[in-house]
């Protein structure tokens, strides 16, 4: 499966932009800064988007849901 792969849904993000593919939502693992990318609910979303650029099917909806609870994950606590 293509980086280009789209996600069903996809994900919002703060700011109000949207991760819609692969590609887009490993760019932005990839513009954070190096100690956050080796946090460990970025590597799994990193493991998780490389197994759906691979093999696609399933791995989709668990790079989606890795993704989401990463980034929930560094969302500021109220």
């Amino acid at each position: 499966m293509p980086w280009s792969a789209a996600f069903d849904d996809p994900i919002p993000l703060r700011n109000g932009r949207k991760l819609r593919t692969l590609q887009e939502a490993a760019d932005h693992i990839m513009q954070l800064p190096e100690d956050s990318q080796h946090a460990g609910h970025w590597q799994t979303a990193i493991e998780t988007l490389i197994n759906a650029a691979e093999t696609g099917g399933g791995w989709m909806m668990f790079a989606r849901i890795a993704m989401l609870r990463a980034l929930h994950a560094d969302a500021p606590r109220k």
